[in-house]
């Protein structure tokens, strides 16, 4: 059985619970994964000259400034693979990057890396309408039931929403004070 880095992130569709995390921390841990000499925090196997390396890039840094540390992960052809790792205090997470810079892109978006992770970044590159935003979140949820959590960067905010804040009727308000403020 061949143990590259391909075939390991594929096993992340196979796996969950415990199973996932240790298989997450097993992959940021890969030798292959070397530190940026501009960004001692952000680590990659390569591929700089991706065509999204650029967004991956502004997403890491603003990670970083958050207290991540970030492992940007290959792009293999083949499957559907999260783009980052993110590190804090020894809890390892799959996210897939959706750079927003329209005004009506979350949606689909967020539909579309569907079967690619159970966790989302969102990097807020535009202004956004609070209510539409949330809405989209809730459309992911309610469609996607294998995801867990909707990470928000939004300018010097780090937003991180989990499906269960639906269960509060609340709801609209709790996000607009954590979005708005």
């Amino acid at each position: 059985m061949t143990n590259d880095i391909a075939s390991e992130l594929a096993k992340l569709h196979e796996l969950r619970g415990a199973e996932y995390s240790r298989q997450v921390e097993a992959i940021a841990m890969r030798k292959e994964f070397h530190s940026l000499e501009t960004d001692k925090d952000i680590y990659t196997t390569g591929g700089e000259k991706s065509d999204d390396y650029q967004n991956l890039l502004i997403a890491a840094r603003k990670a970083v400034e958050f207290g991540y540390r970030v492992f940007i992960l290959p792009n293999p052809l083949r499957t559907r693979t999260p783009d980052f790792i993110l590190e804090k205090k020894g809890t390892f997470r799959a996210y897939d990057l959706k750079t927003v810079f329209g005004k009506g892109s979350v949606g689909t978006n967020l539909l579309d890396s569907i079967g690619q992770c159970n966790r989302i970044l969102l990097n807020m590159q535009s202004v956004y309408s609070t209510r539409i935003l949330l809405s989209d979140i809730k459309r992911y949820f309610d469609t996607n039931k294998d995801a867990t959590e909707v990470l928000i960067f939004k300018g010097l905010k780090r937003i991180s929403i989990h499906r269960f804040i639906f269960d509060n009727p609340s709801y609209y308000r709790l996000f607009k004070k954590m979005y708005e403020k």
